[in-house]
């Protein structure tokens, strides 16, 4: 990887997220690659206590908050915070445009597809992380395909390539899916443009050295 290289890393701001992007981040420094986590407002705090401590640069942009939120203040505010990220996000790519280190890729929580569109705005290639495992994100595009609907009936899931399931083996937002609709909204939207991302990335444990870029092929799922 160029050393030039400039590459832009934004996670949804909750801890389950976070980490995954933040060792992420650090993997793709350890290439050669300058790396920036952009981090919102909601975890300034968390976040700022990072600053030099890492590999990896951090910059906080506004996602509208103040400070920590916490879940359910989150939830309630979704749909500003996409509006308002999306905007401090084209503000701060723009001001790194005429730096010394322009960006050249953004890595995005699989939950932020929108982040792809201001991606490709300003020119720049992107590609979501998915911190959930493989498996989850399999049952995930199943219920989006429809080959599972909810309410889930029956004390088990049969899918194509997993195990038969139990009840308790899934995200509760598909067994109580009355929990967080607006999670499983969120978590649904995941699929909407991943399919126009050249690359795909996921948190696994395993081949974690493996060098090779794998082209999309959902042709197995």
């Amino acid at each position: 990887m160029e050393r030039e290289t400039h590459i832009l890393a934004i996670p949804y701001p909750l801890q389950g997220h976070i980490n995954p992007m933040l060792q992420f981040s650090k993997r793709l420094a350890t290439k050669g690659a300058r790396v920036t986590l952009v981090a919102t407002s909601t975890i300034r705090n968390s976040m700022q206590a990072l600053q030099g401590a890492s590999s990896v640069n951090i910059e906080i942009i506004s996602d509208g908050s103040e400070g920590d939120e916490n879940l359910e203040n989150l939830i309630a505010t979704l749909d500003r915070f996409k509006v308002i990220v999306s905007q401090s996000l084209s503000e701060y790519i723009e001001k790194l445009n005429s730096s010394k280190y322009p960006p050249k890729f953004i890595v995005y929580d699989h939950v932020l597809p929108w982040t792809l569109d201001v991606a490709k705005k300003y020119g720049l290639d992107g590609a979501p992380f998915f911190t959930q495992s493989c498996a989850v994100n399999v049952i995930y595009y199943h219920l989006k395909q429809g080959t599972i609907r909810l309410p889930i009936e029956g004390p088990t899931v049969s899918l194509p390539s997993l195990p038969k399931l139990t009840i308790d083996d899934i995200s509760s937002f598909l067994s109580n899916p009355s929990s967080y609709p607006a999670l499983l909204n969120l978590v649904m939207d995941q699929f909407s443009n991943f399919l126009e991302a050249k690359w795909l990335f996921f948190s696994s444990f395993m081949d974690l050295e493996l060098e090779a870029v794998l082209p999309i092929d959902m042709t197995s799922v």
